[in-house]
């Protein structure tokens, strides 16, 4: 292919693309209060979003309570146009919340908060494809200040955890879409985040391609013990891949019900998807959208084991 995808701006025009995308990674927080109680990594209290235009006004997101543990990873399923996208803008600070907050390691988020890294759905719209793979995952190393020595070896290292080490001098647009996601991922886990955002990452690939992105974000998971929210419309790939599963209601927004994935930790395509109690728990939450979608409301968020 000899055709250039697209004239490559200014070092400034990337520079301000990613310094909204990327922030200094802080110390881990501690998961007690200093009262000794339990605290999550992120808790999203009492959420409500309304957008106004005019005289007209909609409420998108109506008492959203939630919190997601150091190290858990917590699938988001739910009716769509329920809201997850609006959800997602608030807790990451790009959208201010009409009322409610959105606590990140005892910090309430008023802005892109740091130690937070998101995965978009749009992976070609993410990556510059006038940078090769390299350029891509090292350049919100370089907006972090890091050393040239320890962005080699942080690059290198997530390269390699995504299968793409042989890939360094390709750009974007000559790779296939799952391997571009995988380039985004990446990224995101370089600069090693405390908090991962998903929104929505394999909508866009095949099925067998799916499934293998699944496998590598269970797998970094485990690896490097980062809380991961992630937003999917599959029901499937939300049992499969979650410790829990929050169910969300139809807009307004309320959390419908939160589901314990009592899977085994060690999971796998084949003989996870088989087990007996993988069917339940499919049919359970697929049940609950369908109630969703219906319009059923609980009067307080409830959770099941």
């Amino acid at each position: 292919m000899t055709q250039s995808p697209r004239k490559t701006p200014k070092d400034s025009d990337i520079m301000s693309i990613v310094s909204t995308l990327t922030r200094s990674t802080p110390e881990p927080a501690m998961s007690t209060d200093d009262t000794g109680q339990h605290t999550p990594m992120l808790d999203v209290r009492g959420l409500r979003k309304v957008y106004a235009s005019g005289k007209r006004s909609v409420e998108a997101v109506r008492d959203l309570t939630f919190g997601v543990d150091p190290g858990e990873l917590v699938c988001l399923v739910g009716p769509s146009g329920c809201g997850k996208t609006t959800l997602l803008r608030c807790i990451s600070g790009l959208l201010e919340t009409t009322s409610g907050e959105v606590v990140l390691e005892g910090k309430r988020v008023s802005g892109p908060p740091e130690g937070m890294a998101v995965v978009f759905q749009e992976y070609g719209r993410s990556l510059f494809p006038w940078l090769t793979v390299w350029q891509n995952v090292e350049l919100p190393l370089k907006e972090k200040g890091i050393s040239r020595a320890e962005r080699k070896r942080l690059t290198t290292e997530s390269l390699a955890a995504v299968g793409l080490a042989d890939f360094h001098t390709a750009h974007p647009w000559q790779l296939s879409g799952g391997m571009q996601q995988r380039v985004a991922i990446a990224r995101a886990v370089a600069y090693e985040p405390h908090v991962l955002l998903m929104d929505e990452p394999f909508a866009a690939v095949d099925a067998q391609t799916r499934g293998e992105l699944e496998d590598l974000v269970r797998a970094l998971w485990e690896r490097l013990g980062v809380t991961v929210l992630f937003v999917t419309h599959d029901i499937d790939e939300a049992v499969y891949l979650g410790q829990r599963v929050v169910i969300l209601s139809s807009s307004p927004t309320v959390v419908l019900e939160d589901v314990t994935i009592d899977l085994p930790a060690e999971r796998d395509q084949l003989t996870t998807r088989s087990l007996p109690r993988f069917t339940e728990l499919r049919a359970h939450v697929y049940e609950r959208v369908q109630q969703a979608k219906q319009g059923n409301r609980p009067s307080t968020p409830t959770a099941t084991s």
